[in-house]
């Protein structure tokens, strides 16, 4: 096994548990195929990983003490088994089984949804893990009946997003029906975003429910609505619930059918979001609940900049939205924005409303997405509720 000497100022880094090391502190003269287990020196520390050949992290660390083979994933998708246990317990039949770093296994995660789990990469060099991780899932997930591959947005090769593959069992139905908190809601596995749901929102998607009772509710980037059911279930006198996609419009308006909260108060519009909220400017209409929930301004750094600008210009008009005492929920995925970045950026967009935004209550992703302490980059999801105040 090839030995990767690290420079000593990251040790304290790896010994705390980072899982990544990236291209420009591995010696320039290293030359191995993706997939190569490695051992990385760093001093007295020693950790055991697979290079990664095009990936900006060059090397993604498993353990400290011996490559890991087919017992040791079993023994992390065990793990990462018992731990949802409580969670299986509330009436949801979608989560995340693997969160990559975050159960052990980075690069690599798992959704279960019913009984078809969705297994995603984020580098080339994980591959060679995936069989192991489908004999993993076959042995410890009772009553399944598939495992499918679905390549991501954000997978290196961008030939091959969107793809899905039986790696095991039978492909799930196309009209594949999940519970999430008691709610029933379309999980198009083969179409739609992410590996089907956005499951890193469960926990929020019930804050909004809290909040929602009495409100008139505007919901922006809705996908298949699912902050506007759990709004609805909350008792929102109504819910319009807006997506530049026409197909998730229609599945938003199926999910209200599947849940008896169909009807003329709850609204589902195929609409570019910045020009919807200009035209509720315009029109001098306001709600009582205003969320926003884009998709990634910026996948990388260089782009943070020109991210942070969009995300002001979209909370500022958010916020205009909102009517006397009213409040606004956002989120940004975007991982290259920090929480405190995040926070001075809704603090920017008030200041250019006019207005004033109290935050009551911050989050990130669900109870199913652990990350390890040490890792901010896995951090990647904000959200924040707040009361829009006028300036005094």
């Amino acid at each position: 096994m090839p030995t990767i000497t690290l420079p000593p100022h990251l040790k304290a880094s790896l010994a705390a548990g980072h899982p990544w090391v990236y291209r420009d502190h591995v010696p320039p003269s290293v030359r191995l195929d993706s997939g190569t287990w490695v051992r990385a020196q760093c001093g007295s520390w020693t950790g055991y990983g697979l290079w990664d050949t095009r990936s900006p992290i060059a090397i993604r660390l498993f353990s400290s003490y011996a490559q890991p083979d087919a017992l040791w994933v079993r023994e992390r998708v065990e793990l990462a088994w018992k731990g949802r246990a409580a969670l299986r317990e509330t009436a949801t039949t979608a989560y995340r089984l693997l969160f990559g770093e975050g159960d052990g296994l980075p690069g690599i995660t798992v959704d279960l949804y019913n009984d078809y789990a969705v297994l995603a990469t984020y580098a080339d060099s994980v591959d060679v893990l995936v069989p192991l991780v489908v004999e993993a899932l076959r042995a410890v997930v009772p009553g399944l009946r598939g495992v499918v591959r679905r390549r991501r947005a954000d997978a290196e090769d961008e030939v091959e997003t969107g793809k899905i593959e039986a790696l095991w069992g039978t492909l799930p139905p196309r009209d594949l029906v999940v519970e999430e908190h008691g709610l029933r809601l379309i999980a198009n596995l083969y179409e739609g975003q992410k590996t089907g749901l956005f499951l890193d929102h469960r926990e929020n998607r019930r804050t909004v429910e809290q909040w929602s009772s009495g409100r008139r509710v505007l919901n922006c980037f809705s996908y298949t609505g699912a902050f506007s059911l759990y709004a609805a279930r909350g008792g929102a006198l109504s819910t319009t619930s807006v997506d530049i996609a026409a197909a998730a419009a229609e599945d938003a308006a199926e999910n209200f059918r599947l849940n008896g909260l169909a009807g003329d108060q709850h609204t589902f519009l195929a609409r570019d979001c910045f020009d919807y909220l200009s035209r509720v400017i315009q029109r001098g209409e306001q709600f009582d609940l205003v969320i926003l929930d884009p998709p990634s301004f910026a996948r990388s750094k260089k782009n943070i900049h020109a991210a942070t600008r969009a995300y002001v210009k979209l909370n500022a008009l958010a916020l205009r939205c909102v009517a006397r005492d009213g409040m606004l929920a956002t989120a940004s995925c975007t991982s290259q924005l920090s929480p405190e970045a995040f926070r001075a950026m809704l603090g920017e967009a008030a200041a250019s409303a006019n207005l004033r935004l109290a935050l009551i209550h911050e989050a990130g992703h669900a109870l199913d997405h652990p990350v390890p302490a040490h890792f901010l980059e896995g951090r990647y999801l904000k959200f924040a509720l707040g009361r829009v105040l006028e300036v005094a």
